[in-house]
């Protein structure tokens, strides 16, 4: 490793008459080799360094010599600015692993018959050499995938009306405390329809199961092991091995995977990497008296209950609890009921962590929340490895051990969805997508007549009240204004001949979006979120239902959550450039 003492050796130019003819400095002066292994010895001290700083700023915290607490301080800030050189020392540019991909794209070109031009952005952020080293296979990997399925062979390129030249674009940039990688092309995308056809037809979904997924979620199904969409297996793909493993190799380094796909405009696939997996800062908290700590690159907030809105607040039915904060339905998962703990708080206090993972946010419940700190990544045994859900140890200030909680883990124990369900056991994978279809969440709602709809709850947004006289008219529509943008309605008494009473001041509303765009459902009450498990099922073919079941012991009739979103926007599925007039995209942030 060759490591440079002035970030700019250029500039470092003293005149020869002022300097006895000392000249431009070369290289050989500037810069020194450093054998890697001395680097991490380096970063194992400094490692040390900051668990013996931080039990030191505790102790002292705890006491009033006031000329101890000037040295801790010292010491506190020489120990952050050590740690920062050293790490910089470990720090290598991204462009020394995309240096190799321009021959990759331009054998496999040649190879394929297609003309690839390669950009590069960002070529100088800096990475972790260890994770350097992990994301170089990943990523090679992903640059193949885009050159063999994304970007198209030139014939076919001129047919769509794009230049027969296909361009496949690397960037990279620092954004907050992660490194971004993506590797984009402007190929032929991903078709959710073809992609949920395949799945479907290998049986890894029902159809029914493909109905209710999202374009993203389908898009995930890429991730599944041996899932393959090409039509023939060659030296370069097909065989079904690849995206499952790019995944798991950078979930093993606390990174992300996304995926974006806009059929024949191109694929995005983002992958979202830690700086470094050596010092990292976290929060920590306390459940049946053990601390664990939560790395901080996967904490947006915390919400803090006390009893009385605890109870109202949080959703308890038949063990599926779900918070609604600011709106949007969290769902909630108990860190005791994960490690098989009790809790020792029994005062009704809550405490919820709100985590992201993957594009998805779920919170955490935790006893107490201690503090926040930098910790030192420790590996940990095989046996704890084996559980699957921390990814490593440390040490504490008060010199007690806690375990890193794995959030990737954790978010899919709370976001579990059909497709991780079918990971587990292929080879019940038609029982499992049956059993989950019967068992899907509904949201129960009632809208006069004494008539109740059911709607699945991965449908649902948010939950609002507005204003009877805030509701407007645009031609024959309602619509009402709605944090800045305009959203159409519809009510699901008239959109079901329902009728019910019209005198409410305020009105329920269920807010769904999808693709930018949102409309909202009005109903006269929210009633329950309850176990979509039905012993007795029926077929109905009146418009805007798909048929009825027996939930919570009542005849309960079951929404077509699209025939009601077309009522209220009838170019809700159409491309965005179909908007109506006056009719703003969606504004929620989900």
């Amino acid at each position: 490793m060759c490591i440079r003492r002035s970030d700019h050796p250029e500039a470092e130019v003293v005149h020869p008459d002022a300097a006895g003819g000392q000249g431009r400095r070369a290289v050989a002066d500037s810069t020194i080799r450093v054998d890697v292994d001395l680097l991490d010895e380096l970063m194992l001290l400094v490692g040390e360094l900051v668990l013996t700083r931080n039990q030191i700023v505790q102790y002292v915290g705890r006491s009033n010599d006031t000329d101890l607490l000037r040295a801790s301080q010292r010491l506190n800030l020489i120990a952050s600015e050590l740690q920062e050189g050293v790490m910089k020392t470990r720090m290598q540019p991204i462009d020394h692993i995309w240096s190799k991909l321009p021959r990759v794209v331009r054998d496999l070109g040649l190879q394929l018959e297609k003309a690839i031009r390669l950009d590069m952005e960002g070529r100088e952020t800096e990475l972790d050499k260890t994770l350097l080293e992990a994301v170089k296979d990943p990523l090679t990997h992903l640059v193949r995938n885009s050159v063999d399925h994304g970007i198209e062979a030139p014939e076919d390129r001129k047919r769509a009306g794009k230049p027969a030249e296909g361009v496949l674009t690397l960037r990279a940039r620092h954004e907050s405390g992660q490194v971004v990688v993506e590797v984009a092309d402007d190929g032929a995308g991903i078709d959710p329809v073809k992609l949920g056809a395949k799945a479907v037809q290998r049986g890894l979904l029902t159809q029914d199961a493909l109905a209710r997924m999202s374009p993203a979620d389908i898009l995930q199904l890429i991730f599944l092991p041996g899932f393959s969409t090409a039509a023939a297996v060659t030296n370069v793909s097909g065989r079904g091995v690849g995206m499952d493993v790019v995944k798991t190799n950078i979930e093993s380094i606390g990174g992300t995977i996304e995926v974006e796909s806009d059929p024949g405009v191109g694929t995005v696939c983002r992958l979202r990497i830690p700086l470094t997996l050596a010092i990292v800062p976290a929060l920590t908290v306390e459940c049946a008296t053990d601390r664990y700590a939560i790395p901080q690159i996967s904490l947006q907030e915390l919400v803090s209950l006390d009893a009385e809105k605890a109870a109202n607040a949080v959703e308890e039915v038949g063990g599926a609890q779900v918070y609604r904060l600011r709106g949007e339905l969290l769902p909630l998962v108990r860190l005791t009921d994960v490690l098989g703990l009790t809790s020792e708080r029994h005062d009704g206090h809550v405490v919820i962590a709100v985590l992201r993972s993957e594009g998805r946010r779920f919170g955490l419940v935790v006893d107490r929340v201690i503090n926040t700190e930098e910790i030192v990544v420790k590996a940990v045994g095989g046996q704890l490895k084996a559980i699957g859900l921390y990814s490593g140890a440390t040490v504490l200030g008060d010199g007690t051990v806690a375990l890193i909680l794995d959030v990737q883990a954790l978010a899919r124990r709370a976001l579990r969805t059909e497709s991780l369900d079918r990971q587990e056991s292929r080879a019940s994978v038609s029982e499992a997508a049956a059993a989950e279809t019967e068992r899907q969440r509904m949201l129960l709602a009632s809208i006069g007549g004494g008539r109740r709809v059911a709607i699945p709850l991965d449908t649902v947004t948010r939950l609002e009240q507005v204003r009877t006289d805030s509701v407007e008219k645009v031609g024959n529509r309602e619509v009402v204004q709605y944090r800045g943008a305009i959203l159409p309605i519809v009510r699901l008494d008239r959109h079901l001949g329902a009728y019910g009473e019209t005198d409410h001041e305020v009105l329920e509303v269920i807010v769904y979006a999808d693709h930018g765009r949102s409309v909202a459902i009005v109903v006269e009450e929210i009633l329950d979120i309850v176990d979509g498990e039905a012993a007795v099922r029926s077929d109905i073919d009146d418009m805007g239902l798909l048929g009825s079941a027996v939930l919570g012991d009542r005849v309960t009739e079951l929404l077509d959550v699209r025939a009601a979103i077309l009522a209220a926007d009838p170019a809700f599925y159409s491309h965005p450039s179909s908007t109506p007039a006056g009719v703003s995209d969606s504004l929620l942030e989900v």
